[in-house]
């Protein structure tokens, strides 16, 4: 078997078995002896996830786990390492730092350093460091050499090749400095965008809903602002999302808005709300939880040079035929695996290091 069907059959494997997970009201363990000794570590890794974050809440959990279930099948693999000529050659070390906001937000960057065959120092967030090491020793029990591969930190890293780090804006410019003498993908903060026309059907628009609330807007793919047309009547939006109120029971969330919406009428800041989010007309990109910015447009030409002279801070556009490499409404969270965070090919970076 060549090295492309052995990763893809490994993978596959490793997708059924996060595939038991993707709706915890019909939870269906396959029973076979690997799958019995996973099985339950898995479940009790949810439940300590669940626990430690509370923006982790089963229902984003299982969201998380049912997308990447869908990626670890066989078509979409092929797919992805079709474009790539993987050589089996000396593997060298490449640390990974991840970030935390989202259940599983650097498993892509692992999936990256695992097909193309590099050792791994991982160091995960503190806010999302329960799942990853089970699933990596669930592949392990297949391939033992994955033992000497893979290494989870809490400390300093030391002796590797390359490095690749997500963080804030902050953190990205002392990643910078610290690693400028080794290979690197330092992502910063970036923000998702949808460019309302006024001709959205109610299903566009429930679709942006998705885009904005899953995941109660934490990830660079959750849109944090909109761009609507001078005049644009916001009640066929707000009716639109209307499904989307039972947000605000989450403790978390709810502080967050009634914290901002206070903040907002201290200032004087004129908003629109409806019980559960907030619109601020506002030029910046990174809009607070429970907060939607929106800034009005008046020429499409005009709002399409903007977009593209602030480009380096957006993840995704949303809209209908305004961009060629737009996403459809209530897609944002759903990439394929050639989706790359920052539109950086990792595994094109990893080849070549």
């Amino acid at each position: 078997m060549n090295h492309k069907k052995t990763i893809i059959k490994e993978l596959c494997r490793l997708g059924d078995f996060i595939g038991q997970f993707k709706n915890e009201a019909n939870l269906k363990p396959t029973k076979t002896k690997k799958n019995d000794i996973y099985y339950e570590s898995f479940l009790n890794q949810l439940k300590i996830a669940k626990e430690s974050n509370g923006w982790f809440t089963t229902e984003n959990l299982c969201f998380a786990l049912n997308q990447w279930s869908e990626l670890l099948k066989a078509k979409p693999l092929e797919t992805w390492l079709s474009k790539y000529s993987i050589p089996n050659k000396k593997p060298k070390t490449v640390a990974i730092i991840m970030a935390g906001n989202i259940p599983l937000v650097g498993f892509h960057d692992f999936l990256s350093a695992f097909v193309t065959g590099h050792n791994m120092i991982i160091k995960q967030s503190s806010n999302d460091k329960h799942l990853l090491p089970i699933l990596v020793s669930f592949l392990m029990q297949y391939d033992k050499k994955l033992k000497s591969r893979i290494k989870f930190v809490d400390e300093k890293l030391y002796d590797f090749d390359a490095v690749i780090a997500t963080g804030s804006n902050n953190t990205a410019n002392y990643f910078e400095s610290y690693f400028k003498n080794k290979p690197t993908i330092i992502r910063k903060n970036r923000n998702s965008i949808a460019i309302i026309s006024g001709n959205e059907s109610i299903e566009d628009l429930e679709g942006l809903g998705i885009d904005i609330f899953q995941y109660y807007g934490l990830g660079c793919r959750s849109v944090s602002k909109i761009y609507v047309p001078r005049n644009y009547d916001f009640d066929k939006f707000f009716n639109a999302i209307y499904s989307w109120h039972p947000i605000i029971n989450n403790t978390k969330y709810a502080n967050n808005y009634d914290y901002n919406k206070a903040v907002y009428i201290m200032s004087e800041f004129k908003i629109i709300e409806n019980g559960f989010l907030m619109l601020k007309e506002d030029t910046r990109l990174s809009s607070p939880i429970g907060t939607l910015f929106y800034e009005y447009y008046d020429n499409l030409d005009e709002l399409k040079n903007i977009i593209e002279s602030i480009s380096p801070e957006i993840q995704c556009v949303v809209s209908c035929n305004f961009d060629e490499n737009e996403i459809k409404f209530g897609n944002t969270q759903l990439p394929n695996l050639l989706h790359y965070a920052d539109d950086i090919d990792t595994v094109d970076f990893l080849l070549k290091i």
